[in-house]
């Protein structure tokens, strides 16, 4: 996945899911709250896999997941492809009527617009972009 959406929230707190995304997400996806104060979406193979390293954790590290399970959302967008995004999930992306939809590779996230913006700021100058892609051997 990749690229970046800006949708506006319904007044019912629903939020149109892009339609290029719509595809590789699937009919259903997961959302959980994330780094940096945004969403995480997931698709169902990502989910499993999450899943799966989630089951090789010791019982320790388990404990801390609870909270993070605890808020995880499965979403099915109805026909015109919107899902309803939950009030704590606006509240803790900071979410009041635009949201950013970001492309992450294998997953995406959903931004407060002005959060973005700022992270975006941070990042797209020529010498972070240099230094991405000399990560990525470019």
């Amino acid at each position: 996945m990749y690229g970046k959406y800006k949708h506006s929230l319904d007044a019912k707190g629903r939020l149109f899911v892009p339609a290029k995304l719509r595809e590789e997400l699937g009919s259903a996806f997961y959302i959980a709250k994330a780094l940096d104060g945004c969403i995480k979406l997931y698709t169902e193979a990502g989910w499993q896999a999450l899943l799966e390293q989630c089951k090789a954790l010791p019982s320790s590290k388990t404990r801390a997941l609870r909270v993070f399970f605890a808020n995880v959302v499965k979403c099915e967008p109805d026909k015109q492809g919107r899902f309803l995004l939950p009030e704590t999930m606006r509240e803790y992306a900071g979410i009041e009527q635009e949201a950013m939809f970001i492309g992450q590779a294998d997953s995406a996230e959903i931004w407060s617009v002005q959060r973005y913006e700022l992270e975006e700021e941070k990042y797209l100058t020529p010498e972070a972009l240099a230094a991405v892609m000399e990560d990525l051997g470019l």
